[in-house]
């Protein structure tokens, strides 16, 4: 009856964005109200469907469940074992994790351990993601003078944060986490109630936030941009919600994800002309396909070398795989030769950094820059000149991105602009 009643609280705007990158995950949630309260399961899955991604779940929630609870219901045992997950969400009682460390390594760690292992006894592959939840609103008054870290929201979820981080650590495992993201959002965006009145349980808000932090951790994409959110939650809360996930998220994935198994697809490039050098800086990965983004097939060499036989701006895309075939995807522009092949500094590593503000590039060099040359993506001098205070006013350029060279008297340097 919830989860009807609750599908009909969504906002469900028909703009779905379909892409070659949909992805769908068989999710399974083990754990207790602050899962089922607003339907977290259905509200992810929403989000995602919005994104044109997929998530297929199956949930055991039970009020005020332990982990160590759950390691004898026969209903979470049998869905551990099922097989097929791609992710196997696992959150405590919300109050044990932020106990002293002695505690909760002898109450907590142990049975976190057996329901990671019950769900790789179903499925080796599977990813355990523990879900790193929320310090109570003003603290944990019951435990507060047995225990003084939790009297405060800051105290308790900073026990929760270190907690979670240690279960993901020694389960090889990954975490969410929504517990930061809330702590992000309270301290900047205090205006908007992650709280229900009890101040432990999530606000449609809350819930929301949590959502976009699974999506964003799941996914690896950023939940900005989703027209879907609950009925309740004005456009402005809704993307501030979208932003702190997605920063939290994704700003520091590594550190929520280092434990676990899923790749993680990142690489450098240097070039000379239109020949290109590709580093590749994957982790948790054994297998690779390149697509340059120019019609040539694609390769699977580690770090392979290509050379563009035209120039202009190609998307190039990373694959990263592991054994089990879970994978993770980065993209990059490539700007081949789109400045004169007279302009040869391009080519080098030489550069300086830059910044655009209010009509000018300022320029940021350990040494003085003299004359300077702007070239748009085609490769036309657009403006060039002397700078003065390593300024250079821009402002009569049309918005867009474009190549800069400088001299320092003895080579020219590079860099980019973006003026908006």
């Amino acid at each position: 009856m919830q989860k009807i009643l609750f599908a009909t609280l969504f906002s469900f705007m028909l703009l779905f964005t379909i892409t070659s990158q949909a992805e769908k995950r068989r999710v399974l949630f083990i754990g207790n109200s602050y899962i089922y309260v607003n339907d977290l399961p259905l509200t992810l899955q929403t989000l995602a469907l919005s994104f044109g991604d997929s998530i297929e779940y199956e949930s055991n929630a039970i009020g005020g469940a332990t982990l160590q609870m759950h390691t004898t219901n026969a209903t979470t045992i049998a869905k551990l074992l099922a097989p097929g997950w791609d992710y196997v969400i696992i959150q405590a009682q919300s109050q044990e994790p932020s106990f002293s460390p002695s505690q909760v390594s002898a109450n907590t760690y142990p049975y976190a351990q057996i329901l990671d292992s019950l769900a790789h006894a179903g499925n080796p592959c599977v990813e355990t993601m523990f879900f790193m939840t929320w310090g109570r609103k003003n603290g944990d008054a019951s435990n507060c003078a047995a225990y003084p870290p939790v009297c405060t929201f800051e105290g308790m979820q900073q026990r929760l944060r270190e907690s979670y981080l240690e279960m993901t650590m020694m389960n090889n495992a990954t975490c969410a986490p929504v517990g930061a993201a809330w702590k992000y959002l309270i301290n900047n965006f205090s205006g908007i109630n992650l709280y229900q009145a009890d101040e432990s349980h999530p606000s449609i808000h809350g819930t929301y936030l949590t959502a976009c932090v699974f999506y964003s951790s799941i996914f690896h994409k950023e939940s900005n941009g989703s027209p879907a959110w609950p009925i309740g939650i004005l456009t402005w809360e809704g993307l501030t919600l979208q932003n702190a996930a997605s920063r939290v998220v994704l700003d520091s994935l590594e550190t929520w994800q280092q434990y676990g198994s899923i790749p993680s697809a990142k690489y450098t490039e240097t070039h000379t002309g239109n020949t290109y050098n590709f580093t590749n800086a994957s982790l948790r990965s054994t297998n690779y396909a390149w697509d340059f983004g120019d019609g040539s097939p694609i390769n699977n060499a580690t770090s392979p070398t290509h050379t563009y036989a035209a120039s202009g701006t190609y998307t190039v895309k990373l694959k990263a795989m592991n054994t089990c075939g879970k994978y993770d995807i980065f993209l990059d522009t490539m700007y081949v030769n789109t400045f004169p092949n007279a302009v040869s500094s391009f080519e080098t590593n030489d550069s300086f950094t830059s910044n655009y503000n209010n009509g000018y590039v300022h320029i940021f060099s350990s040494i003085q820059l003299q004359n300077i040359q702007v070239y748009n993506v085609q490769g036309a001098l657009v403006k060039q000149g002397k700078l003065q205070d390593q300024k250079l006013y821009v402002g009569d350029l049309a918005k867009g991105m474009y190549f800069m060279q400088a001299h320092d008297g003895k080579r020219w340097l590079h860099s980019s602009l973006v003026v908006n």
